[in-house]
């Protein structure tokens, strides 16, 4: 990372600059003069104070419109530092005040179930349903969808601190897509709105994903999602190269109306949004069938589960809109010693949408292989391991395998890549067919009675 600032451009994120500190900057706070805030409206962090690296969100007037990337010198107020150097942001956001995303949100407030499926771990649950709690939006039900549980620690955390707040349902078969689908089923909401244990949401996160929902031809509303924590050289290294985020500017994709920067439309679902900032319309998505519960996390599939989603809803004729002011903070992973499985799973998952797709959409087998020889070229490229040196483009989709090399932090992001994960995802992505396949078999025996249902 450079000393000098760079705000939504090229930045370059350096492990061996742990820890970066996130923040939220917004440049119209009280009076008109810059706040500072920590991660999920918290009291920024007391580093600052002594200067260091920093990534900040900056909003303007709430909303979100850039990211700046910096090193303080410890010498200088932190806030008026970051908003000076966040400057060049304001002039272009008030261009873009009329914006289609600036719509109001329906009047009166449909109802929205929000869904969050956990596994056996309550303290990151416990965060994200505190941010819950602490949501703007006016109507709005939370359903914690407990997947093959081994424990009952999630029951007695809903049970002791959350009763009032949350309702608890048990799904015994184990996988994402099944216990979303659990949810899904369970839901009042006209609009069902899914995010992760490990997220914690803004304020107006909901209210955003709402407005997006404003034209009746939407199905599906997602949105932006930033590192919550970079305080290891592995969340450094699992942002630099495995984040989520999209950009700042909202996008909306229909199957008539293909985006021409993105040639593999509509098979680059990974583009149009991820599974921990998503909502339907409720009915919409039970038209289509809900999730595929051979995808996703926790089969043999390991994921893909989200992707599927956003492609069997544009390919039925509803518009997707990727609407950045819905935000959230993802945790991400800090031990060196995941990401090994973290990489296979990558291309495990994109492989097996792939496959569910055209199993499920056969007549858009033949749009698969048009795109065949160009999607194969874009999957060797984005699963290289990086140029040293490399930087990327903040809100890009970054779909290569998160680096690892025993967490070394050389300064180099680029070495820290290791040639050796590159070729997990590849291998993953090689596997996901089979991993598909392999879930839909142990789906339809569990449906028979022949085996349990737990699919590890």
């Amino acid at each position: 990372m450079s000393p000098g600032p760079a705000v939504t451009g090229l930045l370059r994120l350096d492990p061996a600059q742990a820890p970066i500190e996130v923040v939220d900057l917004e440049l119209d706070g009280p009076d008109g003069r810059p706040e500072l805030r920590g991660i999920g409206d918290t009291s920024p962090p007391d580093g600052l104070t002594g200067g260091g690296a920093v990534l900040a969100l900056v909003r303007v007037s709430g909303r979100p419109v850039g990211l700046l990337q910096t090193v303080l010198d410890g010498a200088s107020d932190p806030v008026l530092a970051l908003a000076k150097a966040a400057e060049p942001v304001c002039d272009r956001h008030r261009e873009r005040r009329d914006a289609p995303e600036a719509l109001s949100a329906p009047d009166p407030a449909p109802l929205v179930s929000v869904v969050v499926a956990t596994r056996e771990r309550p303290t990151a649950l416990a965060r994200c349903l505190d941010s819950l709690a602490r949501l703007r939006y006016p109507r709005f039900e939370v359903v914690v969808i407990d997947n093959a549980p081994v424990s009952e620690a999630t029951w007695e955390l809903v049970r002791t601190r959350y009763a009032d707040q949350v309702r608890y349902l048990r799904e015994p078969r184990r996988g994402l897509a099944a216990a979303h689908n659990r949810g899904l089923a369970e839901s009042l909401g006209e609009i069902v709105a899914f995010t992760d244990d490990d997220v914690l949401v803004d304020p107006d996160w909901l209210d955003a994903l709402v407005r997006g929902f404003a034209d009746p031809g939407v199905g599906c509303v997602t949105g932006l999602i930033l590192p919550a924590r970079l305080r290891t050289p592995t969340q450094i290294l699992l942002e630099a190269r495995g984040g989520f985020a999209k950009g700042f500017e909202q996008r909306r994709y229909r199957l008539d109306r293909p985006p021409a920067d993105q040639p593999l439309f509509p098979f680059t679902a990974g583009r149009l949004g991820s599974g921990a900032n998503m909502a339907f319309r409720t009915d919409a998505l039970r038209a289509v069938g809900g999730f595929d519960p051979a995808t996703g996390t926790g089969t043999p599939a390991k994921g893909g589960d989200d992707l599927l989603s956003f492609f069997r809803i544009v390919v039925h004729g509803h518009e997707l809109v990727y609407q950045p002011t819905a935000l959230v903070w993802h945790h991400h992973r800090d031990q060196p010693q995941d990401l090994d499985g973290q990489a296979f799973g990558y291309g495990a998952g994109l492989g097996a949408y792939l496959t569910a797709a055209v199993c499920g959409e056969p007549r858009m087998l033949p749009a698969l292989l048009r795109r065949l020889p160009s999607g194969l070229r874009h999957a060797l490229a984005s699963t290289a391991p990086p140029d040293s040196g490399s930087v990327r483009r903040s809100g890009a989709r970054r779909s290569g395998a998160p680096p690892d090399d025993g967490g070394r932090t050389d300064g180099d992001d680029g070495a820290a890549w290791s040639a050796r994960l590159s070729w997990r995802q590849r291998r993953g992505m090689l596997y996901g067919p089979l991993g598909y396949l392999r879930a839909r078999r142990l789906r339809a025996a569990e449906a028979t009675g022949e085996v349990g249902a737990d699919v590890r």
